[in-house]
């Protein structure tokens, strides 16, 4: 007799409701987790990016200053130069007429420091600049030589009564430069700072004259070939001023005479007249954030570093009465200091990165201090009181 067997089969049993909601709410949690750590990790990227980026701006900005500054006063009379007296003369102008800085003369009855501070007048037509800490934004101007472009290898040799011209001769020396239009060359627009030492002419006292010295700034109108160069009236910067002008180029060959050039030492520099200052560019530019500017003599200003929306100086000054320094003076002038005491300037950027909304903001300050050793100084140890020099 067979025995029937009945297949049972088993049943797999399955993943319940409840047990699937758990799953997929731990798995929710695991992902959010996830994706809230890599956002983090792209902010924290972002943000050491911006800092990276508003330092390298900052940092920029404060060696170029600082090599500039370092070189003022070099060059120059010690205590610096009168200059005509006459139309006052501009500084941080362009040759179209656009002045940088609003207070855009020299000081002091139109004289030429190794260094002008700017105290409040560091933002291009007074601007506004709402993200900057503090309401005032300043400006400097350092003045020296640039030896970079020697002009002793030229001869100069001056018109008669007139300041239209200077002829240049070439001196054969293989090992300087004798193009003046060569790249780095001069251009409208440069100041040339002449020295003029003339002889004792054999009147006066004794029969004799003791040796003069003038020195005068004039400003390149026009370079028509390599052997000239002209310094006519109605300069951008008005250093180019009438025969009757004491301390201009046309008053000092008009004095001379024709003999100047000749039998006389005539020393001559480019001198490098460079404002650094703030700029806001206009709405509907493709650059909207302040950017620190550098202008030179009456050329047209160039951007130094974007982003920067704060520039203070002050300045360690020796008074020239009590022989002591006055440490970091925001305003030398005011303060009844002379400009050409500055031993050293103390420098304060802040920056600002590109984008300035939310939690990525970024700003920060850089500060340095350079010497000026090339200006003027005190001796307050003489015996004979205070000494300037």
């Amino acid at each position: 007799m067979k025995t029937m067997k009945m297949r049972i089969t088993n049943s797999q049993r399955g993943f319940s409701l409840l047990e699937l909601m758990i799953a997929a709410t731990l798995g929710l949690i695991l992902i959010v987790a996830m994706t809230s750590l890599f956002r983090q990790g792209m902010n924290a990227t972002f943000t050491v990016t911006q800092r990276a980026e508003v330092q390298q701006n900052m940092r920029a900005g404060i060696e170029l200053m600082t090599k500039d500054i370092s070189m003022a006063g070099a060059g120059l009379p010690s205590g610096g130069l009168q200059l005509p007296v006459g139309t006052p003369t501009k500084v941080a102008c362009n040759q179209a007429g656009t002045c940088y800085v609003p207070a855009d003369t020299y000081p002091t009855g139109n004289y030429m420091y190794g260094i002008l501070p700017g105290f409040g007048n560091g933002v291009q037509s007074g601007a506004i600049i709402p993200s900057a800490p503090a309401a005032v934004n300043d400006s400097i101007t350092s003045i020296y030589c640039d030896y970079n472009f020697p002009l002793t290898n030229f001869a100069f040799t001056f018109p008669s009564t007139t300041q239209a011209a200077v002829a240049l001769v070439a001196t054969p020396n293989a090992a300087l430069p004798e193009n003046i239009l060569a790249p780095g060359g001069l251009n409208v627009g440069d100041l040339l700072f002449f020295l003029v030492s003339t002889p004792g002419n054999g009147v006066g006292a004794g029969g004799t004259s003791a040796a003069q010295t003038a020195a005068v700034v004039a400003e390149i109108t026009g370079i028509p070939s390599n052997a000239q160069i002209n310094f006519a009236g109605g300069d951008a910067l008005n250093f180019n001023q009438g025969t009757a002008v004491p301390n201009s180029l046309a008053n000092m060959i008009n004095n001379l005479g024709p003999a100047l050039g000749g039998g006389n030492t005539v020393t001559v520099c480019r001198l490098n007249a460079v404002t650094y200052f703030l700029q806001v560019p206009p709405a509907g530019g493709t650059i909207q954030t302040p950017r620190l500017m550098r202008q030179v003599n009456g050329l047209t200003a160039v951007p130094v570093a974007d982003n920067i929306i704060n520039l203070q100086f002050s300045y360690d000054v020796i008074s020239s009465i009590a022989g002591l320094m006055n440490a970091n003076i925001s305003n030398p002038i005011a303060a009844g200091d002379s400009p050409a005491l500055i031993q050293k300037v103390n420098m304060w950027v802040m920056g600002q990165s590109l984008v300035s909304t939310g939690n990525r903001f970024q700003s920060m300050y850089l500060a340095s201090s350079v010497s000026t050793g090339n200006m003027s100084f005190c001796n307050s140890y003489s015996s004979q009181n205070t000494v300037c020099q």
